[in-house]
């Protein structure tokens, strides 16, 4: 469980990471590659939930 909210949080911070550096400093470079890691960062969060939200070997899924 830990481990799983760990990785999703990088993942979430890498995200944002992403995001927020490729239009504050990269598009003064080249708009393609600000418009590349948007896209990246886009499709960064549906994998963070799908990685936070799967069954790990010691969980009691249908127990609760």
């Amino acid at each position: 469980m830990r481990t799983r909210k760990k990785l999703y949080f990088a993942l979430m911070g890498t995200c944002l990471t992403l995001f927020v550096l490729s239009w504050a400093a990269i598009r003064f470079v080249s708009v393609p590659a600000a418009v590349a890691m948007s896209v990246v960062a886009m499709v960064i969060p549906p994998v963070a939930a799908i990685v936070a939200n799967r069954r790990g070997p010691g969980d009691k899924w249908w127990d609760e």
